[in-house]
Order: structure tokens, then C-alpha cells, then sequence
């Protein structure tokens, strides 16, 4: 190594041995002591981009309990809060005491991804006031909640429509959990990797500045 390069830092026991250390006070301008190095070491460790939790899909369903001109009216709503075109979901049962036969098709729902899920999710929780309970939060790390009318979230009322609920499903995941889903070389996600509810409370809570009652 060039001894110009290593005058500055005579004093402090110089020349380094590997080039990592020539890198750090490169950095600093000064050798950094072993207790800052681990200290580094603890920070540049904690954040762990694949440890990161992020919002893998958004799923609105609208449940209407019949076929028909009502179900029509509730896929209008979904498509003009979120511009896709629905999906119809069909009862699995026959239920006669609420009328509704297998196959029947009873409700609609839409998933959504990327950065418009965020942007919906933040008008559906700016009507709750950004607060959830506790029992929101599913095992699995994932959370949902419903509201009362659909003209909260700033779309506009139509007398031909009418007013409809509907219920927000969120679901969680971090970078690599697809090894479990796809179809070649399905793996499994190790326990660390999986997402639990007290991990996505703090990311709401932090994300959303939320609240979390009992």
C-alpha cells in the first residue's frame, strides 16, 4: 500500500491488515474502534431487506346473499372504487333459510395489488379512523375489516345503485415467501420467515400511525 496513503493514520497503529479496514477510514477519516465496528455490524444486520413486510394483495368483497339485479348494482360499485372488473363467487351450500342454493352466485369481489392497493386501503382506513381491534388480526399475520356505506370512500351516490357495504381483506407477506406458492420447486418458509399478528400490528401501527384496541 502506498505510504502516503497510510501517514494520516500513523497514530492509531497503522497500516491496516485487510482492505476492509482501509475502506472504513477511507469512510471516516479515522480508524474506527472494534466497539463502533459492532456496533455497524448490529445496524447494517437489523434491517434486513427481506425481513421487510409489505402488503402482498388487497381482496374487497361485497356479499349480497342473492343473485341478480342487486349483485349487478354491487359490481358497479367495485368497479368504479377500484376500475377492474369484478368477480362473481358462488355459495358453496345450500342455505334454505336465507333462499340461497349451491352454485348460486351471491356476492363479488376484486383483488388488487401494487400501489393502488395502498392507495385504497388508506381511504378504506381513513373511514374507520384509522383504528382496529385486536381481533382484527388474523394468526396468520393477515387483517380485515368491514364498513357500513360505500359512499365514505369518496365515491358518489347514485339513487340507481344504492348504498352497499363491503369488507376489506389484507393480505401480508415479505420478499421470498412465493417459494411456497409456486408450482417448480416448492419450498417452505421457515418459521422466522412467517408473518405473525403482533408483526403487523406494529407495521400498522407505524405505517398508518394507527390504533389498536381491545
Amino acid at each position: 500500500m502506498d505510504q502516503r496513503l497510510t501517514e494520516p493514520f500513523a497514530h492509531q497503529g497503522w497500516p491496516p491488515c485487510c482492505p476492509a479496514t482501509w475502506r472504513l477510514a477511507q469512510r471516516f477519516g479515522t480508524l474506527p474502534t472494534p466497539q463502533e465496528q459492532f456496533k455497524m455490524a448490529d445496524a447494517k444486520t437489523a434491517v434486513n431487506p427481506m425481513k421487510e413486510l409489505r402488503i402482498e394483495k388487497l381482496v374487497i368483497n361485497i356479499s349480497v346473499g342473492e343473485s341478480g339485479d342487486r349483485l349487478t348494482r354491487a359490481a358497479k360499485v367495485l368497479e368504479q372504487l377500484t376500475g377492474q372488473t369484478p368477480v362473481t363467487s358462488k355459495a358453496r351450500y345450500t342455505v334454505r333459510s336465507f333462499s340461497i342454493r349451491r352454485n348460486e352466485k351471491i356476492a363479488v369481489h376484486v383483488t388488487i395489488r401494487g400501489p393502488k392497493a395502498e392507495e385504497v386501503l388508506e381511504r378504506a382506513l381513513k373511514v374507520k379512523e384509522y383504528e382496529l381491534r385486536r381481533r382484527n388480526f388474523s394468526v396468520t399475520g393477515n387483517f380485515g375489516f368491514g364498513i357500513d356505506e360505500h359512499i365514505d370512500l369518496g365515491i358518489k351516490y347514485d339513487p340507481g345503485i344504492g348504498i352497499f357495504g363491503m369488507d376489506f381483506y389484507v393480505i401480508m407477506g415479505r420478499p421470498g415467501m412465493r417459494v411456497a406458492r409456486r408450482k417448480a420447486k416448492t419450498g417452505r418458509v421457515g418459521f422466522t420467515h412467517k408473518v405473525k399478528p403482533d408483526q403487523t400490528v406494529a407495521w400498522f401501527k407505524q405505517r398508518f400511525d394507527g390504533i389498536v384496541s381491545r
